[in-house]
């Protein structure tokens, strides 16, 4: 019977110690801190660019592992003199405590070691009873064993209060002092250090006398302990005590707002962002001065990128104007993320693609007059026509029929895959959707995609030469904002831009961009030895509601947008003269740096027609020899010159159904299309017309002298309803080589009237299909078919 009830007993110790041996190793819950956390953006250097307050509304920053020497030490003589020495349970204290309490009947002394409040920060809420103090001890004890003595300090600086809704040493040296915690004074480190233990009491800003107190008996207790020298000591009781607390940093408020929606529900955390601080600062100083004159105009946001060519980091990211939160000039929206209408800005793109698939070459002329392609009629932004433009002058220029022209010519199905695999995410719909437009803007993008896009096109002409004449595919990469290196997944191939832009048409485009010219203020750059060569382009969306600038350096991009976030147009919101200064402005803070090298491996030295830019033929008089794209071999030969013949006198044309061949004048001549003629010749004074035919010659049609610009072949055309209800007239236009000419006009046949130097007739044919017939003085005919839809 003895022996059973020793048996229970064992039984029940064991089960009772087993049980508390349970406990004690699952006391401490994992993680021991669920509060929630501040998100923090630091620039590249560890600079706090900006912080968001918790969900709680507490200033609490992620936690920190190290915790601020000076902090601890003197958190450490402040509250725990014997940390390092005890387990958790400094008894000496604990009994110190219950003997001051007892002798005054009231609590003057707590015991509690820095692992004891440890956990009590971790137990927010609970009620300071011995039962719970008990709870304490017995948990710090365990965490003793888990953790270690300098984990501990952290976790305690990182989740101390301080007063107010600041919590943890980060928030609480920004908070107070305007600083990062390495970067604390001993007088601040120990100011800090006094708080906790009554922060709703002391802080700076309330009760600064009494703080001020508590510090100094804290530094001479460090001065006494030898562990700041006396002189330390006096010079640390000379700082004064902040009387407010510090407003944060907020230098990247949009960039901080998109961490924070992008993380997805993820833990907030410290963000240690490509940013510099500096540069930051001074494009949104930028930002701000330029504001002050564009919003006279009604143009209220402004946005703006700066990003380092090779690793595609971005060096500043300026969302909107800033501080002003203004509900009406929508200041907190982040335009550098807003998809926005793209204006011009894509045409080197085209220009590049045309170039590496060797449909162009840098000087070949491209039709610039009056245009209709399926009822889409482009117009050049000076409203006026050019006849004939080279393609590279064309890109300088941004005239919009050619680039039109252009695209037409490539394939819009092409274009839409080309931009997306350089990097354009907002294509969401199909190439047909799209049309034409899209070479004017009839797409949207993002400023933070052209501005990848950009450095990805200088990014894969600055390797090129590197990787010795071959491609790295990862050379086209977005970019970005996390502090960190770019991993590479492929190989780099032998040289085969396959489908994406070759290096000798990026290095083209650039140059075509670099003779833009610039804004009044920067006219005369090249007179000065330390200005920058910068590849550049604008845009402007249709109704002037997006101003585009977008430049480059062998080592910067830097893109631009001005504008209404809310998309109401301006007069004057054109990106030459809004975006560009901006632009500009902000490359004087960049160093200079050494222009693209020529990547000769991919160029072929060519002899081309001056007057027409094709390779040229064995008639073409004037030549040039230039390096172009290898692909450029592929171009046909100049389409322009054709032998002509001429009598004795070289100022008729004959043939030899009129003279004899012995008798005539063979000569090379530069012949342009009718309609491209008629607008060229006004501009280049150079170009000559073809002679007339002798009277009694008739013409071969190898050049024809008149051309329709409206309706082109196969055109179906819609006759206008005016607003009283009547019918409305549709006008025909042609050109003719002699601007002299008198030319006839048939309708199905009926004389409709004749018209001189200025061809154009409106007309109103009924629903249905016609022939219109023109007939010149010297009896040339013209025939064109068409349709009226009703």
């Amino acid at each position: 019977m003895f022996k059973r009830k020793i048996s229970r007993r064992r039984l029940i110790i064991t089960v009772i110690s087993a049980a508390g041996i349970y406990l004690f190793i699952t006391c401490l819950p994992d993680p021991l801190f669920v509060s929630p956390v501040s998100t923090v953006l630091l620039d590249r250097n560890g600079n706090l660019l900006g912080a968001s307050i918790a969900s709680d509304g507490q200033w609490r920053f992620p936690e920190n592992k190290i915790a601020n020497e000076k902090f601890s030490k003197s958190i450490i003589a402040f509250e725990d003199k014997r940390f390092y020495n005890h387990p958790g349970i400094d008894f000496l204290a604990i009994g110190r405590a219950i003997w001051y309490n007892t002798k005054a009947w009231k609590v003057k002394s707590g015991g509690s070691t820095i692992t004891m409040q440890v956990i009590r920060l971790s137990r927010k809420g609970r009620g300071r009873t011995i039962f719970e103090k008990i709870i304490e001890m017995f948990m710090a004890l365990r965490m003793e064993i888990r953790y270690s003595k300098s984990e501990i300090l952290s976790m305690y600086a990182s989740y101390a209060p301080f007063g107010g809704n600041v919590v943890g040493l980060d928030a609480a040296s920004w908070r107070y002092f305007g600083k990062s915690q390495d970067k604390l004074s001993w007088a601040e480190a120990a100011s800090l250090a006094v708080m906790p233990n009554s922060p709703s009491v002391i802080r700076p800003g309330k009760n600064a006398t009494r703080l001020l107190k508590k510090r100094n008996e804290l530094l001479d207790k460090l001065s006494a302990s030898n562990i700041i020298d006396r002189l330390s000591n006096e010079l640390a009781k000379t700082e004064s005590i902040a009387s407010n607390p510090f407003v944060l940093p907020r230098l990247a408020p949009h960039l901080l707002t998109r961490i924070i929606k992008e993380q997805k529900g993820d833990k907030p955390a410290v963000i240690k962002s490509t940013l510099i601080i500096d540069l930051q600062r001074q494009v949104s100083e930028i930002i701000k001065r330029h504001h002050e004159t564009l919003k006279g105009n009604g143009i209220n946001n402004a946005s703006a990128i700066v990003v380092d060519v090779e690793s595609g980091n971005v060096l500043a990211y300026v969302g909107n104007i800033f501080p002003e939160q203004n509900i009406e000039m929508n200041s907190e929206v982040d335009i550098i993320t807003a998809p926005r209408s793209t204006g011009s800005i894509l045409k080197p793109f085209l220009y590049s693609a045309m170039l590496s698939e060797g449909e162009i070459l840098p000087g070949t002329l491209i039709p610039d007059i009056p245009t209709q392609i399926a009822g889409y009629s482009p117009q050049n932004f000076n409203k006026t026509f050019d006849g004939a433009v080279p393609a590279q002058r064309a890109l300088e220029r941004s005239l919009n029929i050619p680039a039109v022209r252009m695209l037409k010519t490539y394939g819009t199905g092409k274009f839409n895959l080309l931009l997306k695999k350089q990097g354009m995410t907002t294509l969401s719909k199909s190439p047909d959707y799209y049309g034409l437009s899209i070479i004017l803007g009839g797409s949207e993008g993002s400023l933070w995609d052209i501005a990848g896009m950009y450095a990805s096109m200088c990014r894969t002409l600055n390797n090129f030469g590197t990787n010795s004449g071959r491609y790295d595919p990862d050379d086209i990469h977005p970019l970005k904002f996390v502090k960190g290196e770019f991993v590479k997944k492929k190989s780099i191939n032998q040289m085969n831009a396959a489908g994406n832009l070759s290096a000798s048409s990026i290095w083209c485009a650039l140059n075509a961009m670099e003779e833009v010219n610039r804004p009044d203020i920067e006219n005369n750059w090249r007179e000065f030895s330390s200005s920058q060569r910068i590849a550049w382009k604008t845009g402007t969306s249709f109704g002037f509601r997006d101003g585009w600038a977008v430049g480059c350096t062998k080592k910067y991009v830097v893109a631009v947008w001005t504008g209404n976030a809310d998309g109401e147009g301006r007069p004057g919101l054109i990106g030459v003269a809004t975006a560009a200064p901006i632009m500009f402005n902000i490359f004087n803070l960049l160093k200079a740096t050494s222009w693209f090298e020529q990547p000769f491996d991919d160029m072929e030295k060519i002899t081309v027609c001056k007057l027409s830019g094709h390779r040229a033929t064995e008639i073409c008089e004037e030549t040039d020899s230039i390096w172009v794209p290898r692909a450029g071999l592929r171009t046909s030969p100049c389409p322009y010159h054709q032998i002509i013949h001429l009598d004795r006198s070289g100022k008729f044309r004959v043939n030899s159904d009129c003279e004899s061949p012995s008798q005539m004048l063979h000569r090379s001549w530069f012949v342009l299309p009718p309609a491209q003629e008629w607008f060229y010749k006004s501009g280049n004074h150079q170009y000559k017309v073809l002679p007339p035919y002798r009277q009694g010659c008739k013409s071969d049609n190898n050049s024809p002298v008149m051309e329709f610009i409206y309706p082109k072949k196969s055109t179906q055309i819609y006759i206008p309803i005016e607003l009283d209800g009547t019918t409305g007239k549709a006008i025909f236009e042609v050109v003719h080589r002699n601007p002299k000419s008198i030319i006839y006009w048939h309708l199905d046949d009926d004389y409709l009237g004749y018209t001189k130097q200025f061809h154009q007739m409106a007309l109103s044919p009924a629903p249905g299909k016609h022939v219109i017939t023109l007939i010149d003085e010297n009896g040339e005919r013209m025939e064109k078919g068409f349709e009226v839809i009703k």
